[in-house]
């Protein structure tokens, strides 16, 4: 049998010692080969250019560029996953809800003192988070990374960018949100839907939407169009917890809707979005003409929790041809599966377009899968969601 080539692995920090170490590191891992390192990301690239990482460790405060800055030009001419590895650690979580929310796969973060002693300990950690962060990037397949197509809409090339000054940021770490090495599927959750799910008495519509890579950006624009006149949403954007908290609370802020953070039993209303909570399952049920959901603990599905594939499914089960299923930008195939099992049992399904998403991942394979009935940009998501507002507006 034919061993998969090394992930490669290209390490931006302007540390020298961490770069070393971690170089030296990774080394004794046989899966993993760093293909070079550098002490700033405009420095990084000119080395990227001739070979493109598969994994790219990035630390956040370096000279000529942030961290933050270069992720987000990453994500926009050619998404690769990345890791941020911050050199300092605290209390404030927004940086690192900055960092995911710019298309970090995860965030570890670093002590300022103990650096070799915090590495040497943490090298089976961060050998998983590579791992793990190779399998949800774009294109690959069986630990090989493809060319990802340069996106249609009109974007900087990072070799005109001019660099910025980095500023003073701190990060949290939230270890295990993604980490792990057993694939499960939604089976480890619920069980498939079954012939009696495929139709359901009429009831309110309920949305669910999910996303990963570029999600918080786009669900800000979708739901800060909405007003409590919307149907009841239920949402899975990928997001470690402590993060998902304070990213609903945001989301409040911006949108007419009630938005929330979901806790277990939470009852699904016109006019409120439930945001999955990091760490755990988020599942639909239905009692009579009502619908609520359970936050769940359970394995990684589809390598996250919460899943996009746990509520798709759920709410195939519990509200049939009453649900909508929309997949938005996001690296890997989460959610495709599920999407199909909406679309078998009679939901109406829809995918954000190549052109509108960061990355194109989610929506391509649950299309290629047959889930989808339509494709759409990302402003005119709203508009579709409003419409099933009441069934006298479809």
């Amino acid at each position: 049998m034919n061993t998969p080539p090394a992930i490669r692995v290209m390490v931006i920090d302007d540390s020298s010692v961490v770069r070393q170490l971690m170089q030296q590191l990774l080394a004794q891992t046989a899966d993993i080969r760093v293909i070079g390192t550098a002490p700033d990301p405009v420095f990084a690239l000119r080395k990227m250019h001739q070979e493109w990482p598969d994994v790219i460790l990035l630390d956040i405060e370096m000279p000529r560029m942030d961290g933050i800055t270069f992720l987000r030009q990453i994500m926009a001419t050619r998404p690769t996953p990345v890791i941020m590895c911050s050199a300092r650690a605290g209390d404030s979580s927004h940086v690192a809800a900055e960092a995911l929310a710019a298309g970090a796969v995860s965030v570890i973060a670093r002590p300022q003192l103990g650096v070799r002693e915090f590495l040497q300990e943490a090298v089976v950690e961060l050998a998983s988070a590579i791992r793990t962060a190779m399998r949800a990037g774009p294109g690959s397949r069986n630990g090989v990374a493809t060319p990802v197509p340069a996106p249609t809409r009109s974007v900087p090339q990072l070799s005109r960018l001019r660099p910025v000054k980095a500023a003073s940021r701190e990060i949290l770490h939230d270890a295990g949100w993604t980490s792990g090495l057993q694939r499960y599927t939604a089976d480890a959750v619920l069980n498939p839907p079954g012939p009696e799910d495929g139709y359901r008495p009429p009831t309110a519509r309920v949305v669910a939407i999910g996303a990963s890579t570029g999600g918080p950006q786009a669900l800000e624009r979708v739901l800060g169009r909405l007003d409590r006149r919307c149907p009841g949403i239920v949402v899975v954007q990928h997001m470690p917890q402590r993060f998902t908290r304070s990213f609903a609370e945001r989301l409040h802020r911006l949108s007419g809707a009630e938005v929330k953070e979901a806790e277990h039993l939470d009852v699904i209303l016109p006019g409120r979005v439930l945001i999955a909570p990091g760490g755990k399952h988020l599942v639909v049920r239905r009692d009579g003409l009502q619908y609520y959901v359970e936050t769940l603990e359970g394995p990684l599905v589809s390598r996250h929790k919460p899943s996009v594939d746990v509520l798709f499914r759920s709410l195939a089960k519990a509200a049939g041809s009453n649900a909508v299923g929309i997949i938005m930008t996001g690296m890997g195939d989460d959610g495709a599966r599920g999407m199909r099992e909406m679309a078998d049992c009679g939901a109406a399904t829809y995918a954000q377009d190549e052109a509108s998403s960061v990355v194109f991942g989610m929506p391509k394979e649950a299309i290629h899968m047959g889930g989808v009935g339509d494709v759409l940009p990302l402003d005119n998501i709203s508009a579709v969601i409003e419409k099933y507002a009441s069934r006298e507006s479809q």
